[in-house]
């Protein structure tokens, strides 16, 4: 089936000398793996290696045989070129930290429209605004909407957040934050993308990943913690 839709390049992976394996997530039909011959070679204009860095936003024609197999792409050109983000060291870092992220996260292939919009509005707002430091905590916890485990604010007035329920809690147990880590928490539970990016410490943000990436650990089966990990943590140190 011939189909045209808007994608997310999610993750590539190197097939033999030339070749790539390209994992998007489609408006159309969610996760997607793509076979592109010879994409290394200058001759396949219409298939550049650039076009598939990471979180780049694509329109492709594709053939979907749906079978489980790799597909393959007719047409590819960039929906929205970025501005910055290619040569911006600390938008380019977040955007390969994300990529790594949601390589690991979205893992049912269904269609997830919902998801894809926001991954796109929120893609071009990095790309063109500057205050960013809050950027990837705002992210990873809005996605946690999609993924069905958004903290449960309904007793968020309590002094403890559980991970494993995702709840608030007024007794604090092993698997509960701290006092602390909680009201850092509740603070971030309130932010939007515009708001001031100094809101948090340096300190506090770096606990607050710590906290982001427990809470994935705890709630998605075989999530891994980004290789890239590290390299956010120095850029934004």
């Amino acid at each position: 089936m011939l189909v045209k839709t808007k994608a997310i390049v999610i993750s590539t992976l190197k097939y033999q000398e030339k070749s790539l394996i390209v994992k998007c997530f489609t408006l159309s039909d969610g996760l997607k793996s793509y076979f592109v011959r010879d994409a290394f070679s200058s001759r396949k204009v219409s298939q550049k290696i650039a076009y598939f860095q990471p979180l780049t936003l694509l329109e492709i024609e594709a053939v979907h045989k749906n079978k489980g197999t790799l597909e393959s792409f007719k047409e590819i050109k960039i929906a929205t070129p970025y501005h910055s983000i290619p040569t911006n060291i600390i938008k380019s870092t977040l955007v390969l930290f994300l990529s790594e992220i949601l390589h690991h996260s979205i893992q049912e292939e269904e269609k997830n429209e919902a998801l894809f919009l926001f991954l796109e509005a929120a893609l071009l707002w990095l790309d063109n605004h500057n205050e960013i430091a809050n950027f990837h905590l705002i992210l990873l916890l809005e996605c946690t909407k999609f993924f069905g485990f958004y903290p449960d604010v309904s007793q968020s007035d309590a002094a403890f957040f559980e991970m494993t329920e995702g709840v608030f809690s007024p007794f604090q147990a092993i698997s509960t934050l701290t006092a602390h880590e909680t009201k850092l928490l509740k603070k971030l539970l309130h932010l939007k993308f515009d708001d001031q990016a100094k809101t948090f410490h340096v300190v506090e943000r770096q606990l607050l990943l710590k906290i982001m990436m427990d809470y994935y650990s705890f709630h998605l089966d075989g999530f891994r913690r980004p290789k890239s990990l590290d390299i956010l943590k120095e850029v934004f140190s």
